[in-house]
């Protein structure tokens, strides 16, 4: 009941001024971090996720990540490819998704022979 009021209640934001307004009330009334929030919504979208971090400069700033990001990481260091940077990035990849821990490469041949004669790369997330 109290959900249902509450949207009855909301006013959706239609543009980007009006993103920029609440951003500005939410930032302690700066306009500057409003404005980014709005510039922000405006690139990634209502699906989009936004993450904001404490920065060492005194200079704020937008940067903008496509794909996905995982907090975790990956098992190995070996399994970078992008050294410079200390990622891991894949073309058009195979994606796994298991619910528990592969404990068992033999439950995993079937998929990883497939994997092997399409000569794509093979994200497992795990």
């Amino acid at each position: 009941a109290a959900v249902e009021e509450l949207k009855a209640l909301s006013v959706p934001c239609s543009d980007s001024k009006a993103i920029a307004q609440v951003g500005t009330i939410s930032a302690n009334s700066d306009e500057t971090v409003g404005k980014l929030i709005a510039e922000a919504m405006d690139k990634v979208g209502k699906e989009g996720v936004i993450t904001v971090e404490d920065g060492t400069g005194l200079q704020d700033e937008l940067d903008v990540v496509e794909g996905m990001q995982f907090d975790r990481g990956y098992l190995s260091p070996y399994f970078i490819n992008k050294p410079e940077t200390g990622a891991v990035e894949l073309e058009s990849p195979f994606i796994l998704l298991a619910d528990k821990k592969i404990s068992n490469i033999r439950e995993m041949l079937p998929v990883l022979e497939a994997v092997a004669k399409a000569g794509k790369p093979l994200l497992i997330i795990a």
